[in-house]
């Protein structure tokens, strides 16, 4: 029952047994532990805040980011515009100068054609009057082998020559 009930000696014993105890833990063992609390505190402190700077940086970073990717692909887009526009170009004056090229080949066969044609008309009439004067040649010959057909062929044309 000295437990529940304690005695004087052992209240004044363990009263100042508590109290040495606290010097010591006071002198000793409090500053340190305190300190070290204190540093402990402030380290974390630093912590958190290094954490939000660079939470705020990458924030930064990813909407610079976002910028830059936006540009990009604005600038894409205008090269890729501009490129259109030079192959669309590009194309139209190929179709011109093919268009021309097409009208000169074709200007140049109507003009080969019209001189083939020509020349194909100027040897046919001389292969017709080479005909002609042969066949005439062979006509004459055969009428006018008789002289008195002869003097009548000259005083007809005689006639003629002198009504022209």
């Amino acid at each position: 029952m000295e437990l529940i009930t304690p005695g004087l000696g052992l209240l004044f014993w363990m009263t100042l047994v508590f109290l040495l105890l606290l010097f010591i833990l006071g002198k000793f063992a409090w500053k340190p532990i305190l300190h070290m609390l204190k540093e402990r505190e402030t380290s974390i402190h630093e912590a958190l805040n290094t954490a939000n700077k660079a939470r705020e940086e990458m924030k930064q970073l990813q909407f610079s980011n976002e910028q830059l990717l936006q540009e990009a692909k604005n600038e894409r887009d205008v090269l890729l515009n501009e490129a259109r526009k030079v192959r669309d170009k590009l194309l139209e004056e190929a179709r011109v100068k093919a268009g021309e090229e097409a009208s000169r080949i074709i200007e140049g066969a109507k003009a080969s054609i019209q001189n083939e044609k020509m020349a194909a008309m100027t040897d046919l009439k001389n292969q017709i009057a080479e005909s002609s004067l042969t066949l005439a040649k062979f006509i004459l010959q055969r009428e006018l082998s008789d002289p008195k057909k002869q003097e009548e062929y000259a005083q007809e044309l005689l006639k003629e020559i002198k009504f022209n």
